[in-house]
């Protein structure tokens, strides 16, 4: 099939870097008004009221809703779940910035996780790509200072978005694997609602376990709805939805570039709501995520 890159397919692959962008900046902003995982239980609590109007072909009787729950259960656990609770986590001690940067850094996990559970070698121009996007998710961790890399200084939030990454990296794969129920699988949103009605009860577990070891309670105001709406409604449903339009659109490999403008819009709106201030080693290591990108893209 021929991929056209459209200035209407490139407006639809660039909304959902900017919403991302905007997620990390609100759970900051969030972070002493919610818990991490009573964040992520909210958030998706809300989308997953939105959708059962529109993916409603998930619930009728047959669609393999329960049948598949192996499949759907572990999807949810790993792009809902876990994803969106070690990024709220990260949130917690590392900055917007920097939790994107380290996001960046997601095609070496992809590649790594295909080469060792589900049989993909990766190819010599895919490794290089790898060693570049590596070394910016480094100079992320080591703030610029390898005096700090070398004396393994990191941040928590780091880490944490380290195993966000990896996550989302199993769930990537998963997706790709055959067996989903052709109805749900041909529509957009019952196939979101299915993950997403796993993925509210895995979060409201972890829920259970954070209220259990005395988290503070929810911090109400309009902002804090205000925020919750919009992390329920632009990085969760409009984003998904725009992606997975504009990937049909282009082609995954044209589209994987888009993910990398999550850390510049980031930055723009952490200087613009957080008064961050951006550093230089973020451009650096921005520059370098973006080439390992092109080159591991590279045919």
């Amino acid at each position: 099939m021929n991929h056209k890159l459209t200035p209407s397919t490139a407006a639809l692959l660039t909304i959902p870097p900017l919403l991302w962008a905007g997620n990390a900046i609100v759970g900051r902003l969030l972070r002493d008004a919610v818990p991490p995982m009573t964040l992520n239980l909210l958030r998706w609590t809300i989308a997953l009221v939105i959708l059962l109007p529109l993916g409603r072909a998930a619930l009728q009787s047959g669609s393999g809703l329960l049948s598949n729950w192996r499949r759907f259960s572990m999807l949810g656990l790993l792009g809902i779940g876990l994803y969106n609770s070690f990024q709220y986590l990260a949130l917690q001690t590392s900055t917007p910035i920097n939790v994107t940067l380290v996001a960046s850094g997601l095609p070496v996990w992809m590649l790594l996780v295909g080469s060792l559970f589900f049989g993909v070698k990766a190819r010599a121009r895919q490794l290089g790509g790898a060693v570049l996007s590596i070394a910016g998710v480094l100079i992320v961790l080591s703030r610029g200072e390898w005096s700090e890399l070398l004396a393994l200084r990191m941040v928590a939030g780091d880490l944490y978005m380290i195993l966000a990454t990896i996550a989302w990296s199993f769930y990537s794969w998963l997706l790709m694997q055959p067996g989903d129920p052709a109805r749900i699988r041909a529509d957009w949103a019952a196939f979101m609602l299915a993950q997403v009605i796993y993925g509210v009860l895995w979060s409201g577990a972890f829920t259970g376990i954070e209220i259990a070891a005395g988290s503070a309670p929810v911090a109400w105001s309009w902002p804090v709805i205000a925020g919750l709406l919009f992390v329920a409604i632009g990085p969760a449903i409009i984003a998904l939805r725009c992606w997975g339009a504009g990937v049909q659109r282009a082609g995954p490999s044209v589209s994987a570039f888009f993910v990398n403008l999550t850390p510049l819009f980031a930055t723009l709106l952490s200087s613009a709501f957080l008064g961050e201030t951006p550093q230089l080693y973020h451009a650096v290591a921005f520059a370098l995520i973006v080439g390992g990108i092109v080159v591991s893209a590279r045919r």
